[in-house]
């Protein structure tokens, strides 16, 4: 699996950047970005350094009514495979139905019935993968009225009838709490958190119309709350799992990403990553 300590996600918009990092436990790339014939430069990169590369699916639609598309798996199965990577992720979620794309990610309700479709989709993903999957459940702004499963019970329900890996996303989870209306410590308590295989880290904003409501944007920097929840989720795991950076646009200067580094090694225990190289004065590149 992945090795203890802190990583990023890897965009073309930040390859310079993470290019130029000293020693990030691991990254993570969208494979609906990859060509596993020919992943980019900066990708291979990482690999020649001895870095693994974590393959991070959007669009599978696991929780999706119809199975899952046979020409998305045999994808992510390539993208693994040309990256040797050591497992890969995907989402709780779904992103289309009946012919439609949403563009989004979904939720799916929490009931027998999605935990059938689910299972089903994940098997047969995991049918044609050599290595690991790993699950994260989304930020979701909302809940559907006929749930029977807390979120806590129905991932564990998930990933033992699977045996799929967690992805525990902690602004997912700090999201989710906040609003549901819940703690979100105590929310984090009752998540699987012993079937973790890494841990996002991302950030958010309430929304601007309604401070009641926070978005996951993966755009603003990582509020203070999230941190603490990653310490929270510390305390409670047996050792401290592989953590990383999540951005996704809105790209700061390079000083203030490494701060960001910092700032969750230092949540999770970890020695800093990310400190300043020769000439490090851009982000992209």
């Amino acid at each position: 699996m992945l090795p203890a300590g802190v990583g990023v996600g890897w965009r073309p918009e930040i390859a310079g950047w993470v290019a130029r990092l000293p020693g990030p436990a691991f990254c993570e790339v969208i494979a609906e970005t990859l060509a596993p014939a020919a992943p980019p430069r900066g990708v291979v990169e990482l690999r020649e350094r001895g870095i693994p590369v974590v393959p991070h699916g959007v669009r599978l639609s696991l929780g999706g009514a119809e199975p899952v598309e046979a020409s998305r798996v045999t994808h992510l199965a390539a993208c693994a495979a040309a990256l040797q990577a050591p497992l890969v992720s995907e989402h709780v979620a779904f992103v289309r139905a009946g012919g439609r794309d949403a563009g989004h990610l979904l939720p799916v309700p929490r009931t027998r019935e999605a935990l059938d479709v689910l299972a089903a989709n994940i098997r047969r993903t995991q049918s044609e993968l050599d290595v690991p999957l790993a699950l994260e459940p989304i930020a979701a702004l909302f809940d559907w009225p006929d749930d029977e499963y807390s979120e806590p019970d129905f991932l564990t329900e998930l990933l033992e009838r699977t045996g799929a890996m967690l992805l525990l996303d902690v602004a997912n989870a700090y999201a989710n709490a906040v609003n549901r209306g819940e703690d979100a410590e105590a929310a984090l308590d009752r998540l699987p958190i012993d079937r973790i295989a890494y841990v996002h880290v991302a950030g958010g904003a309430e929304h601007a119309d309604d401070p009641g409501i926070y978005h996951d944007t993966h755009t603003h920097p990582v509020p203070p709350a999230v941190l603490r929840l990653v310490g929270r989720l510390v305390e409670r795991a047996e050792k401290p799992p592989p953590v990383m950076l999540e951005r996704d646009g809105r790209y700061p200067p390079a000083a203030e990403l490494r701060a960001e580094l910092v700032a969750i090694a230092t949540a999770a225990g970890y020695a800093a990553v990310g400190q300043p190289a020769t000439g490090d004065t851009a982000v992209a590149g």
